[in-house]
Formats: C-alpha cells, sequence, structure tokens
C-alpha cells in the first residue's frame, strides 16, 4: 500500500509527478503513493469507516431508545447518554492524544490504540443488547428494588465498557487519517467519509430502528460482531509510516506520578498559550455542541408528538440521503474555499432551521420538517468542517491539539445535556426547547469563527497559513 524510506519532502505532497511522463506521486509524511496505492488505502479506510458509523450510528439510537422504555427522567437521561461520555472524553482524551503523538512501536503511533479498543467496545454493545436480559435476571434476585433502577444500572456498566473504548478510539483515528492521506485531499477523503456514514445511517434508520421494540437484541448483537470484525480488519490492514523521534526524555526522569504533571503542565502550556488556539477551541466547541440539544432529544421529541419509530427512521433516512447527496460535493468545495469558509456558511443556515423550528415544530408533521432541515444543515457542517482541525492545528502535535478542543468540549457537553433535559422537565416536556436552544448557541458559534476567520487570514489566509506554535 506505500513505502516507507526515508522522510520525503512536503513540497511533493500535492501529488505533482516527479519527472515528465512519470505517474503522480502522493505523499504523506514518510508514506508515498500512486494513483492505485492511494486507491486501496481509501478503500481500506472507508471499509474501516463503514463498521466504525454503523456502531455510531445506531448504539446511541438505540440506547436511546432502550432508556425512554424504562421510563427514565429527562434528566438522567442526558447525564447518561451526554453528560457521561463528555466526562470520559474530559479525563481520556488528553491523556491518550498525548501520549499517542509520542508513541514510537512496530504499528505506529495510533493503531495500536485502536486494537486494544475495538474488542473492548463490541464487548460493551454485546453487554447492552443483552442488558434486558441481565437486568430482569438481576430484578429477579433483588425483587424490592425498582425494577427500572436495576436494569439503569445494568445498562450503566456496558454502556461505561462502549464509552470508555469509543472515546479512546476517537482521540486516535482523526490522528491516524492526518497520518497517512496526503493533506490535499483530506477535505475529498472526509466527504468519502460523511457519504459512508450517511449510507449506514440510510440502513440503520430505514430498516432497522422501526424493530427496536421487538428486535433490540438481534439488532445490536449483529451490529457490535460486524464492528469488532470489520475495523480489526482494518487494523492489520493499514500501515502507518515513520515518524521523528518524540521529544527526549530527560536524564533524570521523574517517577510516574511527577512524570504526569510534568506532562499535564507541557500539554496545557503547548495548548493553551496561544490566544488563537484559544479562539479555534471556542469555535470547534460551540460549534458542535450547538446541535446537541436537539440530537440528545430527538427521539424523546417524536414520540412526545405521537410519531411513530418507524416514521422516525423514515424522516432520518431521507435526511441522510439528503445528506450524501451533498458530501462529496461539500468536501470538494471544502479544498476550494477551505473549511473554515463553508464552516461559517452552514453555522448560519442553521441559526436559520432552529429559530424555525423553535417557533412551529409543535406537531408530528412540523417537527418532521425542522427534523430533516436539523439533520441537513448540522450535516453539512461535519462534512465541511471534518478537516478544519487538521487544517489550523500543528500537524506534528494534531491529536493534542484536537483534544485540548475536545476537552473544552467535554465541560461544555456535561452542562449542555442536564439543563436541557431539566428545563424540558420542569417545563412539562416541551421539547421545542432543543431547537431554542439551539439556535442561541449556534449563533454563538458562528460569531466566534468570524473571529476566528479574522485572525486565520492575518495569519496568510488559506495560501500561505502556517499553524503557530
Amino acid at each position: 500500500m506505500h513505502t516507507p524510506p526515508a522522510p520525503l519532502p512536503e513540497a511533493n505532497s500535492a501529488g505533482e509527478p516527479t519527472s515528465p511522463g512519470s505517474p503522480k506521486i502522493w505523499r504523506a509524511g514518510t508514506l508515498t503513493y500512486t494513483s492505485g496505492t492511494l486507491i486501496v488505502l481509501f478503500l481500506w479506510l472507508l471499509w474501516g469507516d463503514f463498521s466504525w458509523a454503523m456502531r455510531d450510528r445506531s448504539v446511541a439510537p438505540l440506547a436511546q431508545w432502550y432508556l425512554k422504555s424504562i421510563e427514565v427522567p429527562n434528566l438522567l437521561f442526558a447525564l447518561l447518554i451526554s453528560t457521561f461520555p463528555a466526562a470520559v472524553g474530559l479525563v481520556l482524551g488528553p491523556i491518550i492524544s498525548y501520549k499517542s503523538d509520542r508513541h514510537r512501536g512496530p504499528r505506529g503511533r495510533r493503531i495500536p490504540f485502536l486494537l486494544i479498543t475495538t474488542p473492548i467496545a463490541a464487548f460493551g454493545m454485546l453487554g447492552l443488547a443483552a442488558t434486558p436480559y441481565i437486568s430482569r435476571w438481576v430484578h429477579g434476585h433483588f425483587p424490592e428494588q425498582s425494577e427500572m433502577l436495576v436494569a439503569v444500572l445494568c445498562f450503566g456498566v456496558f454502556w461505561a465498557a462502549f464509552e470508555f473504548a469509543t472515546i479512546v478510539a476517537s482521540s486516535v483515528f482523526g490522528g491516524l487519517i492526518g497520518d497517512v492521506v496526503p493533506a490535499p485531499l483530506l477535505g475529498r477523503f472526509y466527504g468519502l467519509f460523511r457519504a459512508v456514514s450517511l449510507i449506514d445511517g440510510m440502513i440503520f434508520n430505514y430498516w432497522l430502528i422501526g424493530k427496536a421494540d421487538t428486535h433490540y437484541t438481534v439488532i445490536l448483537t449483529v451490529i457490535a460482531v460486524f464492528y469488532g470484525v470489520g475495523f480489526m480488519w482494518v487494523c492489520y490492514k493499514v500501515k502507518e509510516g515513520n515518524y521523528p523521534p518524540p521529544p527526549p526524555e530527560p536524564e533524570n526522569a521523574p517517577g510516574p506520578l511527577v512524570g504526569f504533571f510534568v506532562g499535564a503542565k507541557t500539554y496545557f502550556r503547548e495548548c493553551f498559550s496561544h490566544s488563537y488556539y484559544i479562539w479555534v477551541f471556542i469555535l470547534l466547541t460551540i460549534a458542535s455542541i450547538c446541535f446537541m440539544p436537539v440530537n440528545t432529544f430527538m427521539i424523546p421529541y417524536a414520540t412526545s408528538l405521537g410519531m411513530s419509530m418507524d416514521a422516525y427512521g423514515k424522516y432520518m433516512a431521507l435526511t441522510f440521503t439528503i445528506s450524501l447527496i451533498l458530501a462529496y460535493p461539500l468536501g470538494w468545495l471544502a479544498d476550494i474555499f477551505h473549511p473554515l469558509r463553508m464552516a461559517i456558511g452552514c453555522l448560519l443556515g442553521y441559526v436559520v432551521v432552529t429559530a424555525w423550528g423553535a417557533l412551529y415544530a409543535r406537531d408530528a408533521s412540523t417537527f418532521a420538517i425542522a427534523l430533516v432541515l436539523h439533520g441537513v444543515l448540522s450535516g453539512c457542517y461535519f462534512t465541511s468542517a471534518a478537516s478544519l482541525g487538521l487544517r489550523l492545528f500543528p500537524r506534528s502535535k494534531f491529536a493534542q491539539f484536537a483534544s485540548a478542543a475536545g476537552l473544552m468540549g467535554s465541560v461544555f457537553g456535561m452542562v449542555i445535556g442536564p439543563l436541557i433535559g431539566k428545563l424540558i422537565d420542569v417545563s412539562g416536556n416541551l421539547y421545542h426547547y432543543t431547537f431554542t436552544s439551539g439556535c442561541v448557541i449556534s449563533t454563538i458559534a458562528l460569531l466566534a469563527a468570524l473571529h476566528v476567520h479574522g485572525k486565520f487570514m492575518r495569519l496568510g489566509g488559506p495560501k500561505n497559513y502556517v499553524a503557530p506554535l
């Protein structure tokens, strides 16, 4: 798939022929690709994304359905679905990304982490699939306890295993893409990634989610096995190149505890000492959480209006179909105009959509319109901005800087979900407040994006930008 000899210059990374009449050579660090080997790389990564996205598109909606089926309050619902994963990311994200950037091993610096976490995530999914049966068995031994409480506790054990593994893997997967895919193709590659993810979403929502009430365990079991086998296969097929040696350890290296605090000090100094990156972190954080209010409560919102899960799945499938048509063109436009400018346009559109939803999404038909528009605009943002971090952060420390953005996102994510859940509980289940909240947060994100764009232009803009260190 690649040839990793001595380091090669970045000048040829855009695919220029090395001599007249010779094939184009694409480069990512020490990796070199012809057009043929680049296609092979893309196919393997896209197959990995297919299994990855099937996990992402299915587990959260099925978990949401299960929790609402046992009548979990909205506050507890948000704590489990949004706050707990954010809290795990807050702790693990920076540690894993810092270690990954500095790890050097026979299989590279990213894939070893994926090889460890993939089976754990699959185990968590299998446990979630079996939770209805396990909880009934446990409750049979403790009949005096609340059936809902026992079910939530059983669910929480496997949800924790799944989220720990997923968050660790997510902390390094983006770094793997940045390490093996040539930089000039990142926008189009993420467009293809997005397309594959949307196909997964179409399959799951059109054919499977409507059967959750009768086939929850079977659906989740099949997806767990598919993800575990499929993604492990990719980990063994994709190869990383050679990396420069990590920063040398001091001769009198401190013990593990002191070393942790020294590493944390280095991490925060490198990531948070430059005001430009702080603004980038603010943008990425607020932009990511502006979709959270609607995303977290979509299924409870739909059921509160009398929309069946089958109808909900069909509307989501329509959303993914529209987004699929737009995915590659958006990636192409991101390569031409820059993902930051594309993100600004998407956020502006989302402000308009959520304002409409806040005012008019009061019954199943108007909610369906708002749901589809929400899905399309949020999808446009994630497709357009997928390579934004890779274009703005220093490539040598991408995972570290990406985790710093995730650190801020985790802090806000821990708070937003429960606040919205509590607001809905207090208001008497007025779920349209999710659109109101999304409108307010996306407006703030839009203002942050415009501010970052001004700084970005002063640093050279699309043609001459160099990530400051």
